[in-house]
């Protein structure tokens, strides 16, 4: 599941100034849809590309020509309605005027306040017929949010109410699955930004790291190898995991550390040679000598956390390699090519290791796991690498 972030920024929020601030701050921090009324459209989209969301309503009607021509990416039904309290709900939901909306497709949207046990029905019903379903608590508790999740299931994409994000992250582990999106309500740049990181925390694996026993070192003679570097700084327990084998990845730590020869590179990872694996978001894997500008590699530290971060730049030069054998504990053999440099440094149980100190008999970190690949790809088939 890919959680979002929608950012509320319609005239309850205050004047088109305040308004601006708060949509400039969350471009800035990286939502990915802003919710404003129908007039506001065309003024998000001239602050940056950002999916927008506008209420229908009666603004539309005192818009001029051009303003009322500009659509946005999703409409958006519930304000100055049945959805939000102003118009009351009808006794039987089949004369509801919102929910005809979304069923004649004026809508993919259903915006609802959850005031009681009546507006949560309500929700259930209209998210039937909405792609999106967001729902804002008044004096918000966890029930109404689980009672929506277990009811809905994957009818549509549920966006719950948040201020904080203490809030948001609560909406996205709830009952294990959580909601798909979060949408904010706060003009602070910081909790902007600390929503974001939540919602990129929520779609990150973890991924359960080993180690192997190292069984050969060997000087290979020269390969072209490739320097991926990144648009992120990585910190010292971060790096990538490369291979020769999709099924065994070593660790490779980022070059953060100086040298007597070389200041640091906290954005880069001498990963090896052009034929070896690395492993990308979402569990896939490409061929280091696929990576351009633009791509997408995973970032991951000694704990096994991860995160994405964007090729700059990869970088390959002909260069002296070492072959690295090692033994899972299953009594797998893998093994990669790794430059022959003192720069480049492996995770051992001993702490960072340069390469060209690396013995047989010491364990290094990687990731394992008992599968073939097609294309970067998982897949149930038997491969042999070697």
């Amino acid at each position: 599941m890919t959680r979002s972030v929608w950012l509320k920024a319609d005239d309850s929020v205050g004047d088109w100034e305040t308004r601006r601030a708060r949509i400039t701050a969350g471009l800035e921090a990286g939502v990915d849809v802003v919710l404003v009324d129908r007039r506001d459209v065309e003024r998000v989209r001239e602050l940056g590309q950002v999916t927008v969301a506008a209420f229908t309503g009666d603004d539309v009607h005192v818009m001029d020509a051009e303003e009322a021509d500009e659509e946005p990416d999703i409409r958006v039904v519930g304000k100055d309605g049945e959805g939000d309290g102003t118009v009351d709900l009808p006794g039987d939901f089949s004369g509801s005027a919102d929910l005809t909306t979304l069923r004649r497709g004026g809508a993919e949207a259903a915006y609802v306040r959850i005031l009681n046990e009546d507006y949560e029905s309500f929700a259930e019903t209209a998210a039937g017929d909405a792609e999106y379903t967001v729902v804002v608590g008044e004096d918000w508790t966890i029930i109404p949010l689980e009672n929506l999740i277990a009811r809905i299931g994957e009818e549509t994409e549920l966006v719950a109410g948040v201020r904080t994000a203490e809030e948001a992250r609560t909406a996205f582990e709830t009952l294990e699955l959580g909601a798909d999106a979060v949408l904010l309500d706060a003009d602070d740049p910081g909790t902007i930004r600390d929503v974001v990181d939540v919602r990129d925390e929520a779609d990150r694996e973890t991924l359960e790291l080993t180690h192997a026993t190292v069984t050969a070192v060997e000087e290979t003679g020269s390969a072209d190898r490739v320097c991926v570097d990144t648009g992120s700084m990585m910190t010292d327990d971060e790096g990538m995991l490369v291979g020769s084998m999709s099924r065994g990845l070593f660790f490779v730590h980022a070059e953060t550390a100086d040298s007597p020869y070389v200041a640091s590179r906290p954005f880069r990872v001498n990963a090896g040679a052009v034929h070896a694996y690395v492993r990308t978001p979402g569990g896939g894997t490409k061929y280091l000598s696929e990576l351009k500008s633009g791509d997408e590699v995973q970032i991951v530290d000694t704990a096994g956390n991860t995160r994405e971060a964007i090729v700059g730049r990869a970088k390959i030069e002909r260069r002296p390699m070492f072959r690295i054998e090692a033994e899972t504990p299953d009594g797998d053999r893998i093994e990669t090519l790794l430059q022959n440099a003192e720069t480049i440094k492996v995770a051992t149980t001993e702490g960072r290791r340069a390469v060209t100190d690396l013995e047989a008999g010491e364990e290094l970190l990687v990731y394992y796991e008992d599968t073939a690949r097609h294309f970067g790809e998982a897949v149930e088939e038997t491969i042999i690498e070697k």
